[in-house]
């Protein structure tokens, strides 16, 4: 009898502390995004779909920075250079005056790559293997077309290697 007691007391105090967890998980509240224009141009000009999540992250962090709101920020500058780094990559990053992402350069070492790219490197270099990869981006507002992501990578095949450049598409330049 006291044996059932207490398996009794140990369930509910058991179910007591999982619903006071569940309490605290359901309270979290997410940080509101704002997505103005120039943010979302810049996000569509850089931002595949398969796009490692490392890039993602730090290219969502660019885009969400407000060099106004910034310690530095004075009116009677033109431009603002912001440096943003990971582990894995950084950006560099120019703002106008008014707030806006005017251009940026961006290095991510070692990410995963999209399966285009993984594709044409199976079909070019079939014996081949990846060992090293560098992927750059650069963006510029009012570039068009002049947003360039290209994939560097080092193959090694026994005691050969050799560097290929991939483009987001998968074409080897």
């Amino acid at each position: 009898m006291k044996t059932s007691k207490l398996i009794g007391r140990m369930l509910f105090m058991g179910a007591f502390i999982w619903g006071a967890i569940m309490q605290t998980f359901a309270q979290k509240v997410l940080p509101e995004i704002t997505v103005t224009e120039l943010r979302y141009k810049y996000l569509n000009a850089v931002n595949p779909e398969e796009t490692a999540q490392p890039v993602n992250m730090l290219e969502q962090y660019a885009a969400d920075y407000d060099v106004k709101g910034a310690k530095f920020y004075e009116d009677e500058y033109d431009h603002y250079f912001v440096s943003f780094y990971i582990p894995q990559g950084k950006i560099l990053a120019v703002y106008s005056k008014d707030g806006n992402l005017l251009r940026t350069i961006e290095k991510y070492n070692n990410v995963a790559l999209p399966g285009v790219v993984n594709q044409a490197v199976a079909k070019q270099y079939p014996t081949w293997a990846i060992s090293e990869g560098v992927y750059v981006v650069t963006y510029r507002e009012n570039g068009g077309d002049a947003t360039t992501k290209i994939y560097k990578l080092l193959l090694e095949k026994g005691d050969m290697r050799k560097k290929v450049k991939i483009n987001q598409k998968g074409e080897i330049q």
